[in-house]
């Protein structure tokens, strides 16, 4: 079988496979269960060399709890810590809870676990996208812009709280839970934007996290008491984007900004269905942070051109954001839409407002745009320096070759 496929498993069903088999086994053996899902996968990577089994998926959870059962009976506590698992009633209850409406309800358990407020937030968000997400600690530290060292520290402080609170495997009622979907619509929202706009250098667009996201987020709306506006509004928006994926990037791996993607290729159904979950989100009398993303979305999808965009109302669709949740990346992308409008004093005033150090990893967004700005004004030696900036600090390589496209021209430019 090709490693790929195998990727691919572990990527959409790790999470689901550590969910249920906490659920059956619980959180104190949550370590062992993650190391049992690695093996099952190794495991799967040198059994279906020459043959791939009818059900995969079904293969891997049986192969995964069958691995957590031998490690137990080898640490010698299954009569103190395990379900019986003998015939009869327990087995029927166990195997009903690999159904997909139970690996559902899992999976929601185990996310609202890793989002519970007695864990520190920096270490919920790595810990949701290490068991949910099944994300790599070097796939969390790329998302997260940390230290490979900094997310192991975080993941295992999380797990620590969780063996001490003896926190419960189960989704909050009432205020709690309105309380804990903030934290578990942040960690989404992460993982939606780490597919979107990927940090890892050979990747800019990683449509399987898209989709993962847009997944975990379905699993949300379908329960009555999760229905909330800025649920809607999150789910809009990530639709919103994902009509846009296959424009991105053209067909010799080009990154397409905004002005040069072919709309022709943007995919209306998942617009539509943007729009519908928007209609929804609006029915409320105030707006969240993802109400005004999911509105910025929209008005570039509106227009039929890049020309024809209204900036003017982009701008204060930002503004309104930056006011409830100010943020270094909004006064760059204010900047930016200045340019567009050709209201460079004003893009100006919000470059004097920042530093590229403000933008940590992303600071060569920054030298970037004050680059195009440069070039704006014809000042191509100002605009040269800054792109050397910019490609100094780039990681990406489909973005990095995109700034040297740029530069090239600039460079002929100022000869």
């Amino acid at each position: 079988m090709e490693p790929k496929l195998i990727d691919h498993l572990f990527r959409h069903h790790s999470g689901k496979m550590v969910s249920v088999l906490t659920r059956i086994f619980g959180l104190v053996h949550l370590d062992i269960i993650e190391d049992a899902v690695q093996d099952t996968f190794i495991k799967a990577s040198i059994n279906w060399r020459n043959q791939q089994p009818q059900h995969p998926e079904a293969w891997l959870t049986t192969a995964a709890k069958n691995r957590v059962l031998d490690i137990f009976r080898k640490l010698k506590t299954e009569r103190n810590h395990l379900p019986k698992l003998s015939q009869g009633v327990d087995t029927i209850a166990i195997n009903e809870l690999f159904l997909d409406t139970e690996i559902e309800d899992a999976q929601l358990r185990m996310i609202f676990t890793a989002c519970h407020p007695k864990l520190d937030a920096r270490d919920r968000i790595s810990f949701a996208l290490k068991t949910v997400s099944g994300f790599s600690t070097k796939e969390i530290a790329s998302a997260l812009l940390l230290k490979d060292d900094t997310v192991k520290k975080r993941l295992s402080r999380a797990r620590k709280v969780i063996q001490k609170a003896d926190l419960q495997f189960k989704i909050p009622r009432g205020k709690m839970l309105r309380e804990r979907l903030e934290s578990v619509m942040e960690v989404l929202y992460l993982i939606f934007n780490e597919g979107f706009h990927s940090n890892t250098k050979a990747q800019l667009i990683r449509t399987e996290l898209c989709g993962e996201a847009m997944r975990l987020c379905q699993l949300l709306l379908k329960r009555n008491d999760m229905r909330l506006s800025e649920v809607y509004a999150l789910f809009a928006l990530m639709c919103f984007h994902s009509s846009r994926l296959d424009s991105k990037i053209n067909s010799n791996n080009e990154i397409l900004d905004l002005k040069h993607q072919d709309r022709s290729q943007w995919h209306f159904p998942l617009i539509e269905l943007g729009n519908s979950m928007m209609n929804k989100a609006i029915e409320t009398e105030t707006f969240s942070c993802y109400h005004y993303e999911a509105a910025i979305a929209a008005e570039h999808l509106k227009a039929s051109s890049f020309e024809t965009t209204s900036w003017d109302k982009i701008l204060k669709l930002y503004e309104a954001l930056h006011s409830l949740q100010p943020m270094p990346s909004h006064i760059l992308t204010m900047a930016v839409i200045c340019m567009q409008s050709n209201n460079y004093k004003q893009a100006n005033n919000y470059f004097n407002k920042l530093n590229a150090s403000d933008l940590g990893q992303r600071a060569y967004l920054y030298y970037a745009a004050k680059a195009d700005y440069y070039a704006s004004e014809h000042n191509f030696k100002a605009a040269l320096k800054h792109i050397d900036l910019a490609l100094e600090k780039v990681t990406n390589a489909l973005e990095k070759a995109y700034l040297d496209k740029k530069r090239a021209i600039w460079l002929s430019a100022n000869n």
